[in-house]
C-alpha cells in the first residue's frame, strides 16, 4: 500500500532504521524491527547510510522486512555517488520485489567531502529524482523538508521554495529533519501552507540517547536545542542511563504536544533501538499503538 492512501484515513506512526556498517550487523537490525513491530507501525523506512556508503544493506533490509516483518517498507534512496543509470536500476529492483514506496533524497556529501558535488551522469537535486520517479515508475514517493531550514540554504524562504518544487515535481507528503522545539514545525507549517504546499507534513523525532551525540547531530543538521534541554543535556551528560530516561521523557511530552494538535502522524528516528521509542509510545498510549504482546 502506498503510503499516501494510508495517510488519508488514518494518522501513521511510522519508524526509521539505518543499515549496519557490515553485512553481519543486518540480523541485529531486524531484531529492532520484530520488538517494535509490537506497536503496530504504519510503515518503516531505511536509510542509505551517510554518503550512499551502505546502499546494498538498505536493499537488503528494505527487502527482508517487506517479505517477513508484516509492515509496509519506505526506502530510501539519495542522488550520491550514482549515476541516473545506476538509480534506475535500484528503482527497477525496488519495483521487482513489490516494494511501493520511497523517499528521494539529494543525499549528504560522502565521509571527507565539505559540499555536495554530483557524479557526472547523475542527479544534482532531490527534485530532478523526483522528476525521475515520478515519469518512469508508480511508487508513493516522500521528500524531506526543513523546520529550520536546511544547512545549505541561504534563508528560510529560499530554502521553503527547495521544499515547495520537490512537491511541485510529485511528492506526496513531506518528513521534517528532527527537531527539538515544536514551536519551529509548527512555523513551518504555517509558511509551506502560505506558500501554496498542501501535502502532509509529518513531523521527525529523534528521542535522545546520550548528550554528546545530541548535539553533535544538531550541530549536523543545523537544529536549535531549547534553553530548557540543553540544561538537562549538561546535567546528564556524564550519565548516559539518565540521559536516555529523560529523552524518554522529553520526546513523550514533545509527541505528546504534536499529536494533540492534528498533525498528520510521528516518525521516530529509532536509531536502531527500542527502548526509547517503546517507552514513548507505552506512556502516549495513541489508539492503534498499543502494545501487541
Amino acid at each position: 500500500m502506498k503510503i499516501k492512501d494510508i495517510l488519508a484515513n488514518t494518522r501513521p506512526v511510522s519508524f526509521e532504521f539505518f543499515p549496519p556498517r557490515a553485512a553481519d550487523g543486518i540480523p541485529a537490525v531486524l531484531e529492532t524491527l520484530d520488538e517494535l513491530k509490537a506497536y503496530c507501525p504504519d510503515y518503516v523506512s531505511v536509510t542509505y547510510g551517510a554518503g550512499g556508503s551502505t546502499r546494498g544493506f538498505t536493499e537488503e533490509i528494505t527487502f527482508e522486512a517487506k517479505r517477513t516483518a508484516g509492515v509496509e517498507v519506505m526506502a530510501h534512496l539519495t542522488c550520491v555517488g550514482q549515476t541516473k543509470e545506476e538509480i534506475h536500476g535500484v528503482l527497477q529492483r525496488l519495483d521487482a520485489e513489490g516494494v511501493e514506496n520511497i523517499i528521494a533524497l539529494r543525499g549528504d556529501p560522502p565521509k571527507g567531502d565539505s559540499e555536495y558535488v554530483g557524479v557526472e551522469g547523475g542527479f544534482q537535486h532531490a527534485s530532478d529524482l523526483l522528476e525521475h520517479v515520478k515519469a518512469n515508475f508508480d511508487f508513493g514517493v516522500a521528500a524531506a523538508c526543513y523546520p529550520e531550514g536546511h544547512t545549505e540554504s541561504v534563508d528560510l524562504d529560499s530554502d521553503l521554495q527547495y521544499v515547495k518544487q520537490k512537491v511541485d515535481n510529485g511528492a506526496d507528503f513531506l518528513v521534517t529533519q528532527l527537531f527539538y522545539d515544536n514551536r519551529h514545525y509548527f512555523d513551518f507549517v504555517d509558511r509551506a501552507r502560505s506558500a501554496g504546499i498542501e501535502v502532509p507534513i509529518i513531523p521527525g523525532v529523534l528521542p535522545v540517547l546520550n548528550s554528546s551525540q545530541v548535539r553533535r547531530f544538531t550541530s549536523l543538521c543545523g537544529s536549535d536545542i531549547p534553553p530548557d534541554l540543553d540544561k538537562l543535556l549538561d546535567k546528564y551528560a556524564d550519565n548516559d542511563n539518565s540521559a536516555r530516561d529523560m529523552g524518554v521523557e522529553y520526546a513523550t511530552g514533545q509527541v505528546r504536544e504534536l499529536w494533540d494538535a492534528g498533525v498528520p502522524g510521528v516518525h521516530f528516528y529509532v536509531l536502531n533501538r527500542s527502548y526509547s521509542v517503546s517507552r514513548i509510545l507505552d506512556n502516549l498510549m495513541i489508539p492503534g499503538h498499543l502494545r501487541q504482546d
